[in-house]
């Protein structure tokens, strides 16, 4: 009988095609719901049969994605990435207590609730620094804060739009770097492989969304055994972590849930869809 997987998805992209694709040439039988068509009835129990032996959640929303790997597990079903994971990697503020707390390199952090506050991190901080959403991916709502009179109207303008998570100033020193970072694919206890992403030459931002390349980056010990450690550090599963080359060396800034890897496939010799899907079987038989 094929082992069946429930791929969770709110937009197929070139990732979920190929591993779609992938589970079904390693034996699964494939069930692909679209999150946005989900009756979620809390009181309803037997629920294996409609999604399988485990769940691969690959929401770009991460509050869909959230919920709805916290009912999934409610009712006993193994989900990649877990609740805890989700929920610490889909917040920048909550990874980078984790990263801390683990001992992980990571750039220098702030909180502040108002924009007196921020700009008080900011006299201690030192220009320049950089504010962003504690949610959100793609690099979008970024900002370079390079001097008072900038940080000063990026902050108004930010506390004038509407939302609560628009209250929260996360806040981090802008890392003296190349015009590039590195993107890996951690899965289980493997480094699957390491790209650099190239920031395009009318951006700062590396992200491959906004136009930013990528090419091979070779895996030192040092760059695997931090990016191991980061992975652990937020409950470990499939996971893009991310990092940067500081004077100091590597420091993680972010780790991606639901992690996109259409750029380094591209580049790359490992096939990260078929290393995802031996995840699962290897989860699948425990």
């Amino acid at each position: 009988m094929a082992k069946r997987l429930a791929l969770i998805y709110d937009r197929i992209r070139w990732e979920e095609k190929v591993l779609v694709k992938e589970a079904k040439a390693k034996g699964f039988s494939v069930n692909s719901i679209d999150a946005k068509n989900m009756l979620i009835d809390i009181f309803k129990d037997r629920i294996k049969a409609a999604y399988g032996e485990i769940v691969l959640q690959r929401c770009i929303s991460y509050y869909r994605g959230l919920h709805a790997t916290a009912y999934l597990e409610s009712k006993g079903l193994k989900v990649v990435n877990s609740l805890h994971v989700s929920t610490v990697c889909g917040n920048k503020f909550l990874t980078s207590l984790a990263l801390q707390q683990a001992g992980i390199p990571t750039p220098k952090t702030f909180l502040a609730f108002t924009p007196d506050a921020a700009m008080q991190v900011l006299q201690e901080l030192k220009y320049p620094a950089v504010l962003k959403p504690v949610t959100g991916s793609w690099g979008r709502s970024v900002a370079p804060l390079k001097d008072p009179e900038t940080a000063r109207a990026i902050l108004e303008i930010k506390e004038d739009t509407p939302g609560a998570l628009n209250q929260i100033y996360y806040i981090q020193e802008m890392v003296k770097r190349p015009p590039r970072d590195i993107r890996t694919i951690v899965i289980g206890d493997e480094l699957i492989t390491a790209v650099y992403r190239h920031a395009p030459p009318d951006d700062w931002r590396t992200n491959v969304a906004l136009g930013g390349k990528t090419t091979l980056c070779p895996v030192t010990n040092e760059l695997e055994d931090v990016m191991l450690k980061a992975a652990r550090a937020v409950g470990g599963g499939v996971l893009g972590v991310d990092a940067m080359e500081s004077p100091n060396g590597v420091v993680v800034h972010e780790v991606n849930n639901t992690v996109e890897f259409k750029g380094a496939a591209v580049v790359s010799e490992a096939n990260i869809p078929r290393a995802i899907v031996k995840y699962l079987v290897e989860l699948v038989k425990r």
